[in-house]
């Protein structure tokens, strides 16, 4: 054991007080608006698993989650490619280029939104089916993913002005619009859902109805503030949004590729619920807690993952290497430690969470057993997100690619199918294949940012 290394090591991680602000003032914002956004996600799932419709509600609008999480997810992970290109430009002190990213990504946004938002309408019937509607679920769940598609082009022309904000570090505003827009939904679920006061009793429909208008008034609040708050980003109506060859380039260059790897894995998600969705009702329904309570363990990684991306970028914008690998590595520190707490109170009260959605035993009891299993893929979880992103942030998005499309594609497909449909195993079989899935990405992206050779790629600001 080199005992000077090791000292060497801790001691480059020490922080100062300013480098500790700096971190916080992007995570704390970021953990935040994603934490709560989950959490009203959450509250969307428990409202329909009260309602009438009970564990059918839930297992409607699960069919439609994995569509919805492809078209998305591409179209978030390519403005990815506007986050790592306003951090450069910020981080070398060129403000104009990275106000130019902003508004030629706007443009791109309103044509990626509606191409989005029509194939989503059109299409909403062949793509539950293919999810595996059954006669109970069918039309619950055309109904609303064909609603939630009007609110699509508003989503993703707010997801790029978010990925702008959070290049530049002013993770402040995206919070802010972001939680009024969510509590916005909820507010209108409960009085859509249930039938409060002088609004009908819509169900699944007024979830989706909800759902849409919080996209708007997001939509409307993000624009306010591009356009009309002083910051290092604003802009102005009167400059041009025309695309420029250069400025698209430095967005695809890490954009394009972190589309591809959302697109590779949400595809081989939608694979993995059609091999799910063969489960009875109830334990599909299990499996939709499962997924919706993960989807909040995710997201304290998804915010330090956000300062991982910027900070990354603004250091080697600025031509500083060690700071960008010393900022990396406290920032999975915190992830990890932040997934280690959360994955104890999995562990500790999973009935209890899961009594919050459902009282069914049958799908209470498949839920709980889900919970313990989600905890011990908590360690590949708080690792390979926040590292992917440094890489990301460094222009390195190979690596992420092949380790999201090799992990996915075999554990979540492969060994998921020989897990639930030949051994027989259930959801227990399927939620294992996960942890399989998280543990291998993880692996793979801090191995790659241990050999420090990302950090060679050539930066445009």
């Amino acid at each position: 054991m080199n005992i000077a290394k090791i000292k060497k090591e801790v001691t480059g991680l020490r922080l100062s007080k300013g480098e500790l602000r700096k971190i916080l003032i992007i995570v704390i914002p970021a953990f935040v608006e994603l934490v709560l956004s989950q959490l009203f996600s959450m509250v969307d799932t428990v409202m329909l698993g009260q309602s009438s419709l009970s564990y059918t509600a839930i297992a409607s609008v699960g069919l439609t989650n994995n569509p919805v999480h492809l078209v998305i997810g591409v179209t978030q992970a390519f403005f990815i490619g506007t986050t790592a290109a306003v951090s450069w430009s910020i981080g070398a002190g060129k403000r104009d280029n990275a106000k130019a990213v902003v508004r030629e990504s706007l443009t791109l946004s309103v044509f990626i939104g509606t191409v989005a938002g029509l194939i989503l309408y059109f299409f909403a019937g062949e793509l539950v089916t293919f999810m595996g509607a059954k006669s109970d679920t069918y039309e619950y769940a055309k109904s609303y993913l064909q609603m939630i598609a009007w609110g699509i082009p508003f989503q993703v022309m707010t997801m790029c002005v978010t990925a702008s904000m959070r290049g530049a570090g002013l993770t402040r505003f995206p919070m802010v619009y972001n939680l009024i827009a969510n509590a916005s939904n909820v507010l209108m679920n409960y009085l859509l859902i249930y039938g409060i006061w002088i609004f009908p009793e819509l169900g699944v429909k007024g979830a989706a109805i909800a759902t849409s208008c919080s996209k708007i008034i997001a939509f409307v609040m993000a624009i306010f503030a591009v356009f009309v708050f002083d910051s290092k980003i604003k802009i102005k109506i009167t400059e041009s949004f025309m695309i420029r060859k250069d400025t698209l380039k430095r967005i695809a260059d890490v954009g394009i590729t972190a589309a591809l790897e959302q697109f590779f894995m949400q595809s081989g998600f939608i694979l993995f619920t059609k091999i799910v969705s063969v489960l009875p009702t109830p334990i599909f329904s299990a499996h939709q807690i499962g997924l919706s309570v993960n989807g909040l363990s995710w997201v304290p990684s998804q915010a330090y993952g956000v300062a991982a991306t910027t900070l990354v970028g603004q250091a080697l914008g600025a031509e500083q290497k060690d700071i960008a690998v010393k900022h990396a590595k406290i920032i999975h520190i915190f992830s990890f430690l932040t997934s280690a707490f959360m994955g104890i109170m999995f562990i500790l009260f999973s009935k209890n969470i899961v009594l919050i959605y459902n009282s069914e035993p049958e799908t209470v009891l498949a839920a709980s057993m889900v919970l313990r299993l989600i905890a011990l893929g908590l360690p590949g979880i708080s690792t390979q997100i926040p590292i992917a992103a440094a890489l990301r942030g460094a222009k390195d998005t190979l690596t992420p690619l092949i380790a999201n499309f090799f992990s996915v594609w075999v554990f979540r497909v492969f060994v998921a199918y020989l897990f639930v449909s030949v051994f027989e195993w259930g959801i227990v079989g399927a939620w294992l294949t996960i942890v399989l899935d998280q543990t291998c990405r993880a692996v793979i992206v801090y191995s790659r940012f241990l050999s420090r050779k990302w950090l060679n790629k050539e930066i445009t600001t």
